[in-house]
């Protein structure tokens, strides 16, 4: 795994043994940030569920201002400062080592909101349910902000297709995104 453009380029990424995270690919990677090349430059970036931290780190190299990210996994959370390190942003990232919501509510006690929120929770455990109306409610984003969801397949299809994680009108699917073995869902908070 590596950084795929910007400052960073070409730098390789460490990632937790086993299968406790699934990093992004280099080519899902790309495809994504292609999509994401105009929210990105100066953005305050909120990587969550961040494994190795490879999207945080990319959205870092490609511009971001700054990039929190919020992970429990003890061995994920020293890859991730590995990376930053290694990547020379320490002076643009925090890493909460912590449950995702958890470190909702710590950083909502901070104040600024994020323009830019990637989740890539485990597969069908429903924690998207649960993360993205909290955010969509918070002060943790701000209108126009974006809520990227990284999902299965099948989850993403489902979420396509009508049914929605806040039903108060707070956010709207403006994009979807199917890959062979996963997907995005892009929220726009309202």
């Amino acid at each position: 795994m590596r950084v795929i453009a910007g400052s960073a380029r070409r730098r390789n990424l460490v990632c937790p043994s086993g299968n406790r995270t699934r990093p992004t690919t280099d080519r899902i990677k790309e495809t994504l940030f292609n999509i994401l090349q105009r929210e990105v430059p100066d953005c305050r970036f909120l990587d969550l569920f961040s494994g190795s931290g490879g999207i945080g780190i990319e959205a870092l190299s490609r511009g971001a201002r700054e990039a929190v990210f919020v992970e429990r996994d003890r061995e994920a959370v020293s890859c991730i400062k590995t990376n930053i390190r290694n990547t020379g942003f320490e002076d643009r990232s925090r890493v909460l080592a912590m449950d995702v919501m958890q470190g909702l509510r710590r950083l909502e006690q901070l104040g600024a909101p994020f323009d830019l929120v990637f989740l890539d929770p485990p597969y069908e455990k429903g924690f998207e349910e649960q993360v993205v109306p909290y955010l969509a409610a918070s002060r943790l984003v701000r209108d126009e902000s974006l809520i990227v969801l990284e999902t299965s397949i099948a989850r993403g299809a489902e979420l396509s297709g009508g049914l929605h994680l806040a039903e108060d009108g707070k956010v709207t699917l403006e994009r979807y995104k199917e890959y062979k073995t996963n997907s995005h869902l892009f929220y726009r908070v309202l």
